[in-house]
């Protein structure tokens, strides 16, 4: 796959290139800096700096030899210092991911590492410059097969996704908890208490809800009390709702309640007509009918779920086509279905989303959120430690 984050010493990546957090003018800075100067061989580096480039603008980049590196080249990134946020210290970050990687496409190199820019000695604060990092290689790999790495040293930085996301622990916790708590002392009440009659209902549980409720609604007027307190004054000579203008409300209200109530089960009934519609469809042609309807570019779901255009093509042209797991999951965050309708492509394939897996609680997790994104529920997974994707 064409990106992962790993804990490692950048100057010992076997990559083509590595990128090195750079100052401005032809001298050593500490850190990163100086840790790629002494590994590639100091004064060797550091003459070529100053002979062959000089003197070069925050947000730029330059490419050198490797020397005695394992990389064939380093792409010097020259970083911002952080003042306040509010400098345009952000752009100059950016800028240095894209003109780092723009570097390495005219280069031809086909594997690129990179530090964290700008958050050691230069004060970026990590967290936002993890984000900028992440953002900006995804954006390239839309348009790029460049195999790259996220380098993090220790391993505070590793556990960040933690923090960019901290009520995924708490989630994590409610749902996986809850599954084992059931396994050892049995279902839960409710559980119990459900009818066959509803535990069969084909109609989905929210649509089902507004056709009680506006059953429930329409058999109102018809209600002995309600007509009593309709004609009926009390000593004071106001209805039993309170005063005339009330009782007028009470009276015009169920008209307005009847359309909307009309309206939420029209639209009900398309649902679920829908529905039958494309009852038979197999994985493949349930996953293109969502794609079709959301006016999506099959490109960008691919590229989004982070799955092979091969894979992707397979799936397209062969309507029994059987995906694993896995894929299904990251298809159903590179067509950005809602909870309802991963649960029922997922069905499709003869999957389910299971609260006692973790790596289902993750994916269950970004979709509820509508966070349809595969780097950073890598990240979720690796923090966890699961098997990453990416």
């Amino acid at each position: 796959m064409p990106f992962k984050i790993v804990r490692n010493d950048i100057t010992k990546m076997h990559t083509e290139a590595i990128v090195n957090t750079a100052n401005d003018q032809p001298t050593v800075g500490t850190g990163c800096d100086h840790a790629i100067y002494q590994a590639a061989g100091y004064d060797k580096l550091l003459a070529y700096r100053r002979e062959q480039i000089g003197a070069v603008a925050e947000g730029e980049a330059f490419i050198t030899p490797g020397f005695d590196l394992p990389a064939k080249y380093i792409i010097h990134a020259v970083s911002p210092f952080y003042i306040d946020g509010k400098q345009g210290e952000e752009e100059l970050l950016r800028s240095c991911y894209r003109k780092s990687l723009a570097l390495a496409a005219e280069n031809g190199i086909h594997s690129i590492a990179f530090p964290l820019i700008s958050t050691g000695g230069f004060g970026y604060p990590k967290e936002e410059g993890m984000r900028i990092a992440v953002d900006e290689i995804r954006a390239f790999l839309l348009n790029s097969d460049m195999q790259i790495y996220l380098v993090v040293f220790d391993e505070k930085t590793t556990r960040m996704g933690r923090n960019l996301y901290p009520e995924l622990e708490a989630y994590i916790d409610q749902n996986y908890a809850e599954e084992k708590r059931e396994e050892e002392y049995g279902e839960p009440d409710y559980a119990k208490q459900m009818s066959q009659e509803e535990a069969d209902e084909d109609i989905d549980s929210s649509s089902r809800r507004w056709y009680l409720e506006g059953q429930r609604r329409r058999a109102l007027p018809e209600s002995p009390k309600t007509a009593a307190c309709q004609s009926l004054p009390d000593a004071t000579g106001q209805n039993c709702w309170g005063a005339e203008s009330v009782q007028k409300a009470a009276v015009s209200m169920p008209g307005d309640l009847y359309d909307a109530e009309d309206a939420a089960f029209e639209d009900m009934q398309r649902q679920l007509s829908d529905r039958m519609e494309h009852m038979s469809d197999t994985f493949p042609q349930y996953l293109f009918y969502l794609i079709d309807k959301k006016g999506l570019e099959n490109a960008d779901v691919y590229k989004r779920a982070i799955v092979d255009k091969k894979v992707f093509s397979k799936i397209k042209n062969n309507p029994d086509y059987h995906p694993q797991k896995l894929t299904a999951l990251c298809l159903c965050i590179g067509a950005k279905l809602n909870m309802d309708e991963s649960r029922e492509l997922l069905a499709r394939a003869g999957y389910a989303l299971s609260p006692c897996d973790k790596t289902d609680i993750i994916f269950s997790f970004f979709i509820e959120r509508q966070i349809y994104d595969m780097i950073e529920l890598d990240i979720q997974l690796e923090e966890h430690g699961l098997p990453c994707i990416i």
